[in-house]
């Protein structure tokens, strides 16, 4: 490979081996796995704390530039075009060349997408994928080309051209909806039985089936014991699922849950969605075919403006908050690190200063060719109450002159 005169790189150099909990996912209630719980702290954006000489970042040996490959699934949820934006920003402002491209949900287009960042000439690539299980062949391309991968939120599977998986802990998201849940209904001291249904994700999401196992495994008890019931059976994962995350599908499939099992006298108590935009979809649902008079939680995740809102006016319960800017931050650290000609792992983390939370874990995400060395971020919950802390106080969002919200970029 060719060394590049290179702009000065802030990154961090790895050696030590942090732990975290288990994440195993099995796809159905009445698994109980064990629950990993990191300590939530502020989220910053941090510097990349370290600089590397200038010849120090390695190419591949046709083109002499140092070029990143993102591949992100679409831009309908309103965080992957967050996720892009911070992403070429933070590799832009390193010195590399970005190529940012969005798949519109489409697998073929997300092959192509990356084909065509192969023959651009990219050192690495930083994909999000549309279907996980669906980029085999065109990884092996590019790792018979020398070139290295990060899955980044959603893990690659069945591949060993997968060099490394950035994330939040996916598991624990489902985990701390699941005991928002538990903690709302009083399910610990109460004696009465509570109804619940679910709204997972999309299907072909491997992150999907982390949510509800996360969430399943934490009502577990609850709905062994009767204490929680779905009135209308439909509690496995590919049944309660939502295309493409679809507010649309979410909406529809709860009106006919609340037409066909909750009449005027059946109280619902709780839906959980794996999502903000299945969440809208929900609260959606419940204004038009609900004809309890109670208040339902709805659980959700990802922050989304419109959900902000829906919070704010009571519809909503509460989310659960991924500081995408600091996933970015652990992403370009990583990828530079990587492009250095390091072998990253837990002393990424030691030595980065960074103020938000960050495990190193390699034992758990599988991808079905090898255990995939991984960094995970640890998620919040966001309801009413604390919403002017972690989101406007951090500065991840802010109100006009008119009083709208809008995310920063």
């Amino acid at each position: 490979m060719k060394k590049i005169n290179f702009i000065a790189i802030t990154i961090i150099l790895s050696l030590i081996l942090s732990s975290c909990g288990s994440t195993q996912v099995a796809g159905e209630i009445g698994t109980n796995s064990a629950v990993q719980k990191p300590s939530a702290s502020e989220s910053t954006d941090e510097p990349l704390p370290k600089t590397y000489d200038q010849s120090s970042v390695k190419v591949r040996p046709d083109d002499g530039r140092t070029v990143i490959g993102i591949s992100m699934p679409d831009k309908l949820l309103e965080r992957w075009n967050h996720d892009g934006t911070f992403l070429k920003e933070h590799f832009e402002k390193e010195g590399c060349e970005v190529v940012l491209k969005f798949a519109n949900n489409l697998i073929d287009t997300q092959i192509n997408d990356i084909r065509s960042m192969i023959d651009e000439g990219a050192d690495l690539l930083v994909i999000t994928a549309v279907d996980g299980a669906a980029l085999s062949s065109i990884l092996k391309e590019a790792k018979s080309q020398g070139i290295k991968v990060v899955a980044y939120d959603r893990l690659l599977m069945n591949s060993d051209a997968v060099d490394y998986y950035v994330s939040y802990d996916n598991y624990k998201v489902g985990v701390l909806q699941a005991e928002y849940i538990i903690e709302a209904l009083r399910l610990k001291t109460s004696r009465d039985s509570k109804n619940i249904e679910f709204v997972t994700g999309d299907p072909v999401d491997n992150n999907a089936r982390y949510f509800y196992q996360g969430a399943v495994d934490t009502l577990h008890p609850y709905l062994e014991n009767g204490k929680l019931r779905v009135i209308s059976n439909q509690q496995g994962f590919y049944e309660t699922s939502t295309a493409q995350w679809s507010t649309d599908i979410a909406q529809q499939r709860l009106q006919i849950i609340l037409n066909s099992y909750y009449p005027e006298n059946v109280k619902l108590d709780a839906v959980l969605c794996a999502n903000d935009s299945t969440a809208l979809g929900a609260t959606r649902a419940l204004e038009s075919d609900y004809t309890g008079t109670n208040k339902v939680i709805v659980t959700g995740q990802d922050a989304d403006v419109p959900n902000i809102y829906s919070i704010i006016e009571g519809k909503q319960s509460m989310t659960v908050f991924k500081a995408l800017r600091d996933e970015s931050v652990v992403a370009v650290a990583l990828g530079l690190a990587i492009l250095s000609d390091d072998t990253p792992d837990g002393q990424l983390i030691t030595n980065s200063g960074w103020g938000f939370d960050c495990t190193y874990n390699t034992t758990d995400y599988d991808n079905g060719s090898k255990i995939v060395p991984s960094f995970l971020l640890s998620p919040i919950t966001v309801t009413k109450d604390n919403l002017e802390e972690e989101l406007f106080d951090t500065g991840y969002y802010a109100r006009n002159g008119a009083g709208l919200i809008y995310a920063v970029e």
